[in-house]
């Protein structure tokens, strides 16, 4: 098995690697990192080139910044990080506070930084761990074995439209919610689970340096409650990442301007925060939000899916990030054990363990998350949960801990075994 030497911008014509990663975002660099750093030649692909936009809220929940404490990321304020105590959450007539919990296993604090520099951090981590990132190179298909069918590579095009080839015995799939490379093999999303859909801007505000992620739960415009919940993450630097979510279980699904939406929902926010039109930074952008394992299997004739390839964003709050480092590292642990194995039963056997490991550690509380959006896709039980259910503090404690998935999964408290207890009992698909 080949080491890889340093870090080598690019690839040139046809050569080979351990590991084939499609995909420089959370889920393809973690996965890179990881790999790297247990001594395999990895080549991770990026059709972009950084820095580079993605829509997203900006803010990272203490479960993702774990993963960046495990890449020994430093998440100081010096180093450029904006920190958050917790959420606070409006609706219902009601505006509460709730710190992040105190537990063993994440720390007590979010962080805020903009996606442009956070990915290409995140993509320089894995190039400093020894990964070979290949930028502005645009994976066109996979190499498949003609008699196994089994994926042994990448076909790509290059900064110059040149054409690439990478051989490796596994590929990692990190390409998104779109993942090409997945729907090559026949891998399409399943629509028996919920899609989201996501829009932000970022606007001038002097609401910038807010310590705590504001979720607004009811969007208002005038006396009409409009589909969908809201966010205001200050960046600190003079602007404000705001934007809204629907899911496709509201019957607004589809047939909504959610553009139009955004600028309705500020237009009633007080005018002093300077959420207006003119004071926006850049366009509104959106993108799809693929939940609950909504694309299997997630190992397969030598392709397994990370992150939002694989739908593992949180149904229960939209989360993707925390999701996307951590199947990487379990990709990455799984991947190196199965190439310490000659090729054959015992490797895939290893490889076997990945989806398994996701469900253990997923399954039933996605399955939890997809109940859930169900029950709130009608607006009249989110008009009783908001009126009534943030007046209740310790009630509001458990949902913050069951949303944000923040528990301790040995020990805890009272909370902690009752909402890993349900996750254990609900069945994983």
């Amino acid at each position: 098995m080949s080491v890889t030497s340093g870090a080598v911008q690019g690839i040139a014509g046809s050569t080979e690697a351990d590991v084939v990663v499609v995909g420089a975002g959370p889920a393809g660099s973690t996965t890179a990192a990881h790999l790297a750093r247990a001594g395999l030649d990895v080549c991770l692909v990026e059709k972009t080139a950084f820095p580079r936009e993605k829509v997203c809220g900006d803010g990272l929940t203490p479960r993702a910044v774990a993963q960046l404490v495990k890449l020994g990321i430093d998440t100081s304020e010096q180093a450029g990080w904006l920190r958050n105590k917790g959420l606070r959450i409006l609706g219902g007539g009601h505006t509460l506070h709730m710190p992040w919990p105190e537990l063993a296993s994440f720390p007590d604090y979010g962080l805020v930084r903009r996606r442009d520099d956070f990915d290409e951090l995140l993509a320089r981590t894995a190039q400093k761990s020894g990964a070979r990132l290949a930028e502005r190179t645009a994976v066109t298909e996979p190499l498949l074995d003609e008699r196994s069918g089994r994926v042994t590579g990448v076909r790509a095009k290059g900064p110059e439209g040149e054409p690439l080839e990478v051989r490796a015995p596994l590929v990692i799939a990190a390409d998104g919610n779109s993942s090409r490379l997945s729907l090559a093999l026949g891998r399409r999303p399943r629509d028996d689970r919920p899609m989201g859909v996501a829009v932000r801007a970022y606007y001038t505000s002097p609401r910038d340096k807010d310590d705590w992620l504001e979720s607004w739960l009811e969007l208002w415009d005038g006396s009409n409650l409009l589909p969908g919940y809201g966010w205001v993450f200050g960046m600190g630097d003079g602007t404000s990442n705001v934007g809204l979510g629907m899911l496709n279980t509201t019957k607004a699904w589809g047939t909504v301007d959610y553009r139009d939406l955004l600028r309705r929902w500020l237009d009633g926010t007080p005018e002093e925060w300077g959420l207006r039109e003119p004071n926006r930074v850049g366009p509104v952008r959106g993108a799809a939000l693929p939940m609950g394992f909504n694309r299997q299997p997630h190992y397969d004739r030598g392709l397994l899916l990370v992150g939002d390839a694989g739908g593992m964003v949180n149904p229960f709050n939209g989360e993707g990030i925390a999701y996307a480092m951590e199947s990487g590292a379990m990709a990455a642990e799984v991947v190196a054990q199965a190439l310490s194995r000659a090729e054959g039963p015992a490797r895939e056997k290893a490889l076997a363990a990945y989806p398994q490991a996701l469900k253990d550690t997923w399954g039933g509380y996605f399955t939890l998350g997809r109940a859930f959006v169900k029950l709130i896709g009608d607006p009249r039980v989110m008009r009783v949960a908001t009126s009534r259910g943030l007046s209740h503090e310790t009630l509001m404690k458990f949902t913050l801990k069951l949303l944000a998935n923040l528990t301790d999964p040995r020990g805890g408290d009272a909370m902690d075994r009752i909402i890993n207890g349900l996750a254990k009992v609900a069945p994983s698909a």
